[in-house]
């Protein structure tokens, strides 16, 4: 199983929070899960971490079951789907977002 991860680095403007993840829960979420080949999709809100350690405001995690997987659902219409159902984001946090894809080592 490989999952590719995005994390979300930076501070939400004040007063943004709901908005924020309204458009993470409401709008991305679905389009996130109707991307070809997603075996599972989950979100992580950071509530706590180590000192001196980045600000994360979201992971995102969706698993596949191979790395060929990935590159379709990343050159699906879909995908562009999720883009562009982010942009808003855009506005509501300073920082920026960035993928790693991981292989599953442990069973």
């Amino acid at each position: 199983m490989f999952t590719r991860s995005a994390i979300f680095e930076g501070v939400i403007h004040p007063g943004k929070e709901d908005a924020f993840f309204d458009i993470i829960e409401n709008s991305l979420l679905p389009i996130w899960r109707r991307m070809p080949n997603v075996t599972d999709v989950r979100l992580f809100r950071p509530v706590a971490q180590d000192d001196g350690t980045p600000d994360i405001i979201l992971v995102q995690q969706i698993d596949y079951p191979t790395r060929a997987a990935i590159d379709e659902a990343l050159s699906s219409h879909i995908r562009d789907e999720a883009v562009a159902a982010s942009e808003p984001l855009g506005d509501l946090y300073d920082g920026r977002h960035y993928h790693f894809v991981y292989e599953k080592l442990t069973t």
